[in-house]
C-alpha cells in the first residue's frame, strides 16, 4: 500500500480520531499528539489494513487504547497538570461556551464514568451503529445500550437541575 492509497482510507476519519482523544484527554495538544501516534501505527501496520472490515472502527478502537493507556501511565500526573493548565487558562472562554447547551452537555460528559463517556462520545457524536461501538469497547451490543441509557439519563438529570437550580 502507498502512501496515496493509505491517506484516502484514513484521512477521512481524522476528525473523529481526534474528537475522541480531546474528550478522553481534555487537552488539545495531547489528542493531536495522540492522533499522530495511531496515524504512525497504522502506517506501520498498512500492510493489514487491507485484512480489516472497517478501518475506521479499528482507528478509533486504536484511539481509544492509546488514550487510556496515556491516562493511565506514568505520564498521568503530568497530563492532569496540563489539564489544570488547560482548564485555567481559558476560564473566560469556557464561561462563555457554558451559555450554550451543547457546551454544557460536553461539560456533563466529562463527569460521567469513562464507558458511559465513550459510549455516548461514539453514538450520539460520532454516530456509530451499536455493532461498531460493541466492537470498539470490546463488549457486547447489550451492554453498550445499558452504558448508553445510564449516561444519557445521567445527562439529562443533571441538565434538568443545572436548568431549574442554576447549580451544576
Amino acid at each position: 500500500m502507498n502512501q496515496k492509497e493509505f491517506l484516502e482510507i484514513v484521512t477521512p476519519f481524522k476528525d473523529k480520531l481526534y474528537r475522541l482523544a480531546k474528550r478522553l484527554l481534555v487537552s488539545n495538544e495531547e489528542a493531536q499528539d495522540a492522533v499522530q501516534e495511531v496515524y504512525l501505527k497504522l502506517w506501520k501496520g498498512r500492510a493489514k489494513m487491507s485484512e480489516y472490515k472497517n478501518p475506521e472502527a479499528f482507528a478509533m478502537t486504536m484511539t481509544k487504547n492509546y488514550c487510556l493507556d496515556r491516562l493511565k501511565s506514568k505520564q498521568a500526573g503530568n497530563l492532569k497538570i496540563v489539564h489544570s493548565n488547560y482548564q485555567n487558562g481559558e476560564n473566560l472562554e469556557r464561561q462563555l461556551e457554558a451559555n450554550d447547551g451543547v457546551a454544557m452537555v460536553f461539560k456533563i460528559m466529562e463527569t460521567l464514568p469513562e464507558k458511559q463517556k465513550m459510549a455516548l462520545q461514539l453514538r450520539d457524536v460520532e454516530q456509530f451503529d451499536f455493532a461498531e461501538i460493541a466492537a470498539m469497547m470490546d463488549t457486547n451490543e447489550t451492554a453498550v445500550r445499558v452504558a448508553l441509557s445510564r449516561a444519557r439519563k445521567a445527562v439529562r438529570e443533571k441538565l434538568i437541575k443545572q436548568y431549574n437550580y442554576g447549580v451544576s
